[in-house]
């Protein structure tokens, strides 16, 4: 135990907890995605999968484990700014410009990430927005959740919000998958190009796979007569 403290206690260590963390979440986003894309499959798939997830005995076990890491997450990521932001001076102006420049992106970045996932539980989880659409319930006494998502996402401002955080996520994510290779040692000029097509790929399947859905659905691909 003491040895995490003092690991955690260094530059290195917060790097380590910050990629085991961030890989934990975008595990989570990639299989909340997959979930989510039963929306293809019809109102009956969605809902049914919805349902189950509700009931599910260890959902809240994963909605408080999934809200610690991400509070660690930003905790260590915060820590990090402010570390680079002391660690500043004349000597590596160069590389520390480069390093606070990039820390600002990424705080930025994250920034908004936790903000659309606010935004997020606000609208599907809570129904503060657009709260006419979340209500409903279908033929099986399920709540109609392929039906909220569809009315919503014909609303333009909120398929377009979506779409707007999900390349916003997507830019987030493609740096932070190189940086987590890098802080773990996977560092080397023999992959490092099969590292960045790694990142590249896995990050545009996540954009396009959660972008396809409001797009979709506002081309009227999907829609109520689905059903």
């Amino acid at each position: 135990m003491n040895r995490l403290i003092r690991l955690f206690s260094t530059s290195i260590g917060r790097k380590l907890v910050m990629a085991v963390t961030g890989l934990i979440l975008f595990v989570w986003l990639l299989g909340h995605m997959l979930g989510n894309m039963a929306l293809f499959q019809g109102a009956d798939k969605l809902n049914s999968y919805a349902a189950w997830l509700q009931g599910h005995p260890t959902l809240w076990v994963m909605r408080v484990t999934m809200l610690l890491v991400l509070g660690i997450h930003i905790y260590v990521a915060l820590a990090l700014y402010m570390e680079n932001r002391v660690a500043r001076g004349t000597r590596y102006a160069i590389r520390t410009f480069q390093t606070s420049l990039t820390s600002r992106y990424m705080v930025f970045t994250g920034a908004l990430v936790v903000s659309f996932l606010i935004y997020h539980i606000l609208h599907f989880t809570v129904g503060a927005i657009e709260p006419q659409f979340h209500n409903g319930v279908d033929a099986a006494g399920h709540h109609d959740v392929y039906g909220m998502v569809v009315r919503s996402f014909q609303v333009p401002w909120i398929a377009g919000s979506y779409i707007v955080a999900m390349l916003l996520i997507g830019s987030h994510l493609l740096h932070a998958t190189r940086s987590m290779f890098q802080t773990v040692g996977v560092n080397h000029e023999s992959y490092n190009q099969a590292i960045r097509l790694f990142a590249q790929i896995a990050v545009a399947l996540f954009v396009i796979g959660n972008c396809s859905m409001p797009i979709l659905v506002l081309a009227g691909v999907i829609g109520l007569e689905a059903r």
